[in-house]
């Protein structure tokens, strides 16, 4: 019951710190936005849509990859605050606390999923815009991604967060694991487009299986561009990276700060 009271706690610290910063509001939704209206109006013209695909247009096809992008701002700025709080004394606090370090992982990453998904799902009211219905099935495979996406990315943020000593090492260490995760996930291009050296790195991409289920969301299921495999799979990879990410993030965290 203390490590649930905690769990509870952390995750709605999380919203509130949101609620009152809203210029996380600003930097994980207008980048993302901007992306993909420059891009999607910029490739207009010159993108070719996959054969046999609904909703061709460059904006269609980038939508899916846009809101893993969302998902991936959102765990920057979610975790950037375990380096923050460990000078100002909150994570002592909550270490040294009659609960379990594990309750901490839970609460945190559980407060910036739920954060990282409601942002993306806002992105579903530009679907008249480009002409897709993913109908009601579509929007639980896009809603089940996205909580999955979020957890591995807030998760792997936090595994990061806990070791470094300064936010502006946090933010290198990110970009140079999240960023190539997304450019190599089919977000903006296909994979079948990439040279042969590019392929195998996007196969063995766990995000590119998490933007093939966002894919397979946005068109019911039916003339999917691009997509890695079935739905199926997409849902177990992405479900396996987030497994992984979460207990790499509890392994941090029992693991102790200065070993002899």
């Amino acid at each position: 019951m203390s490590a649930l009271r905690t769990i509870g706690a952390l995750t709605a610290r999380e919203m509130l710190k949101f609620v009152r910063d809203r210029s996380r509001v600003l930097g994980a939704l207008a980048q993302p936005l901007a992306l993909w209206l420059l891009l999607g109006l910029g490739f207009q013209n010159t993108f070719q849509p996959p054969q046999g695909s609904v909703g061709g247009s460059y904006g269609a096809f980038l939508l899916p990859g846009i809101l893993a992008l969302v998902l991936l701002f959102t765990a920057i700025f979610s975790t950037i605050s375990i380096v923050e709080e460990r000078t100002s004394g909150f994570l002592q606090a909550v270490l040294v606390a009659p609960t379990p370090r594990t309750a901490l992982v839970f609460g945190t990453t559980l407060g910036g999923t739920l954060l990282a998904t409601v942002q993306a799902l806002l992105f579903l009211g530009a679907l008249p815009l480009i002409d897709l219905s993913p109908g009601v099935a579509g929007v639980g495979m896009i809603v089940a991604v996205c909580l999955l996406t979020g957890l591995a990315f807030t998760a792997l943020g936090f595994a990061i967060a806990w070791r470094m000593e300064t936010t502006r090492g946090f933010h290198a260490v990110m970009n140079l694991f999240l960023l190539p995760l997304w450019f190599l996930s089919g977000a903006m291009f296909p994979v079948d487009g990439a040279a042969p050296v590019l392929q195998v790195v996007m196969w063995g991409n766990p995000v590119s299986y998490a933007v093939s289920g966002l894919r397979h969301g946005f068109h019911g299921f039916a003339g999917t561009p691009a997509a890695l495999a079935g739905p199926g799979v997409c849902l177990a990879v992405t479900g396996a990276f987030a497994v992984l990410m979460t207990g790499l993030a509890v392994w941090q965290v029992r693991r102790p700060f200065f070993q002899t």
